[in-house]
C-alpha cells in the first residue's frame, strides 16, 4: 500500500530527520519505515551535518539492498521509487541495486538502472548477468518504440500544399484550402460550416539513395547516456531504405560494432564504458570507410576532450569537410546536454568545418532526413 501522510508535521518530521522529533512529533508505523528507507540510503551523504540537514535514524543498518527495494516500492509512488533507486545507484555507488539477483529481477526497469547495468555488468555472475539483460532489453524497447515514430516521421517526406491527394488520410489533411473551397456552404442562421469536398495534399518524397552514415560514439563513462540513444538510433536508422549505416565505438581503441547495430540489447552488452580517448583514430577509422565523400556523414558523438593528438583530430576534421564529407560533431545524443564536454575543442571543430551543437536522437533524424534529401 502506497505511504499516505496526511499530516504536514509527519511531512516536515521525514524531512528534517530524527532530530525534528521533539517539535514535530512521533511517526506512525507506516512513516516510520519510510523513514527508515530514506535513512538507509540518505544517511550516507558525508556532507547532510554541514548542511543541518535530517539526522541519524535508527534501525538503518537492519535493511539489506533487497529489504531497501522492496521497502521502496510498497511505500512509495513510482516516480519517487525511480528517483531513489537513480540516487542510490549514481550518487551513492550501491552496485548491488544492479548486482544482486534478487533486487533486479524485483526492481522497475529505467534509463537510469540501465546505465547501473552498463557500467557494473563486468561484475555479474552470469546469472544476474541474464538478469540485467532482461532489464536493457525492457528500457530498450520503450526508446525504441519512442524513437521509432520520431525516425519514421522525419523520413515519411513533406507535405506540398501545391498538389493534391487522394489519400485521405488525417495527416495530408488540408484545413485552409478546406476551409476555403466550401465557404459557399456557410449556414449564417445555424452558425455552421458544412463540408462537402475535404481536400487533401500530397508528399514530396524524400530520397535517401546511396547515402553513408557512421556514427562515431565516444564510450568514455561521461558519455553513457549518449551511447544508449546511439545504438538504438542506429537500429532505427538501420531500417531506413537506401542508407548505409555504420556504427563505431571507441575510447584508445577503435571498435567496429555495425554487425550487432540491428540488435541494441546486444550491442549495448558489448560496450565497454570508460577507459581514456583518442577522437583523432575514431574519425581517421571513419576516413577509410567513406568511398563516396559528397554522399557521406559523420556524426561524431563525444565530450570532444581528446586524450590523443588535438591538431591530428582537427586536420583529419578538416580535411573530410574540404573533400565533401558532411560532419556534426555531437556534445550528446539524449535528452540533455552534456554539461562537461571541451567547448575549447568543439569551437576548433567548429572552425575546421563540423557542425557542432547537441541533438536528441529525434533532432537528428530529421537533420539527417534534411541533409540527405536530393
Amino acid at each position: 500500500m502506497t505511504l499516505q501522510i496526511p499530516s504536514q508535521l509527519e511531512r516536515w518530521r521525514l524531512m528534517l530527520g530524527e532530530a525534528a522529533a521533539g517539535a514535530c512529533g512521533s511517526l506512525s508505523d507506516q512513516a516510520l519505515a519510510a523513514d527508515a528507507a530514506l535513512e538507509w540510503l540518505y544517511g550516507r551523504d558525508p556532507q547532510r551535518v554541514e548542511r543541518d540537514e535530517r539526522g541519524a535514524g535508527l534501525g538503518v543498518s537492519e535493511l539489506s539492498t533487497p529489504d531497501w527495494i522492496n521497502s521502496i516500492h510498497s511505500l512509495f509512488p513510482k516516480e519517487v521509487i525511480e528517483r531513489l533507486e537513480q540516487d542510490a545507484v549514481e550518487r551513492f555507488g550501491i552496485d548491488e541495486v544492479v548486482t544482486n539477483l534478487e533486487v533486479l529481477e524485483r526492481i522497475e526497469p529505467s534509463e537510469a538502472l540501465l546505465r547501473a547495468v552498463l557500467q557494473t555488468k563486468h561484475l555479474m555472475n552470469p546469472q544476474v548477468l541474464a538478469a540485467a539483460r532482461k532489464l536493457v532489453a525492457e528500457v530498450v524497447r520503450r526508446i525504441m518504440e519512442k524513437l521509432q515514430t520520431e525516425v519514421r516521421q522525419a523520413f515519411s517526406g513533406s507535405r506540398d500544399r501545391r498538389r493534391r491527394s487522394q489519400m485521405k488520410v488525417a495527416s495530408n489533411f488540408d484545413f485552409k484550402k478546406t476551409v476555403a473551397e466550401n465557404l459557399h456552404r456557410w449556414h449564417p442562421q445555424r452558425q455552421r460550416l458544412y463540408l462537402e469536398r475535404p481536400v487533401f495534399m500530397s508528399r514530396s518524397q524524400r530520397h535517401v539513395q546511396a547515402w553513408d552514415v557512421i556514427l562515431l560514439i565516444d564510450q568514455s563513462g561521461s558519455m553513457v547516456d549518449s551511447v544508449i540513444h546511439s545504438a538504438v538510433m542506429a537500429a532505427c536508422l538501420w531500417n531506413i531504405p537506401g542508407m548505409r549505416t555504420r556504427l563505431v565505438a571507441f575510447d584508445t581503441a577503435v571498435v567496429e560494432l555495425t554487425s550487432d547495430i540491428a540488435d541494441p540489447v546486444e550491442l549495448l552488452m558489448k560496450v565497454q564504458l570508460g577507459g581514456g580517448t583518442d577522437i583523432a583514430k575514431a574519425v581517421a577509422y571513419a576516413q577509410g570507410l567513406i568511398q563516396n565523400p559528397s554522399r557521406s556523414v559523420v556524426v561524431l558523438v563525444s565530450d570532444f576532450c581528446e586524450g590523443g593528438s588535438e591538431y591530428e583530430l582537427v586536420r583529419r576534421v578538416k580535411t573530410l569537410v574540404q573533400g565533401g564529407t558532411r560532419v556534426l560533431g555531437l556534445a550528446a545524443l539524449d535528452s540533455q546536454a552534456n554539461p562537461a564536454y571541451d567547448r575549447a575543442m568543439a569551437e576548433r571543430l567548429v572552425n575546421a568545418g563540423a557542425q557542432v551543437g547537441a541533438m536528441t536522437p529525434g533532432e537528428l533524424a530529421t537533420w539527417l532526413a534534411e541533409k540527405l534529401r536530393t
